[in-house]
């Protein structure tokens, strides 16, 4: 599917996704790698996916995350059991989703309230226009923005 949670998509956003350009050359962030997890249909899987990309995470040294999401319903069970996983092991998180309309998590946990909505459209929903309901530098720079303040915030209290 790709860093962003668009059917609409391009393959030339694949190759030059704002929020990976971006991150790979901030000084300030030692940019890891993309973790690309499925939506399982079972609970038990979703939550196991989580607590298997927070693992891996922990086991890296990593510090911050930003974790997106494609889909919205029963898609909502693990990515905020994910952000949950991952934040739970003392790593600064924050989320990408388009939410729109909807507004309003299937699930929700502490972790939801550091989820950014990039939804374009006046009306809130996903629209048939290509590229559209894709993350752009704009909203690459708010969340690169919203993880480093999030990161300085934690180690603050830690």
């Amino acid at each position: 599917m790709g860093i962003g949670p668009s059917t609409k998509e391009t393959s030339l956003h694949h190759f030059r996704d704002p929020l990976v350009d971006l991150l790979s050359q901030d000084p300030d962030i030692n940019f890891l790698g993309i973790i690309v997890v499925g939506t399982p249909q079972s609970n038990k899987m979703k939550y196991f996916v989580g607590n298997r990309t927070a693992t891996w995470l922990k086991s890296m040294s990593c510090q911050g995350a930003i974790v997106s999401a494609d889909g919205w319903g029963n898609s909502d069970v693990d990515f905020v059991n994910t952000l949950q996983e991952i934040g739970s092991r003392d790593i600064s998180v924050i989320g990408l989703k388009f939410i729109g309309k909807q507004a309003k998590f299937v699930v929700e946990n502490e972790y939801t309230e550091f989820v950014l909505d990039f939804n374009k459209s006046v009306a809130g929903i996903e629209t048939e226009v290509v590229g559209e309901n894709t993350i752009d530098q704009l909203d690459a720079k708010k969340a690169l923005a919203s993880i480093k303040l999030k990161m300085q915030k934690d180690r603050k209290y830690t």
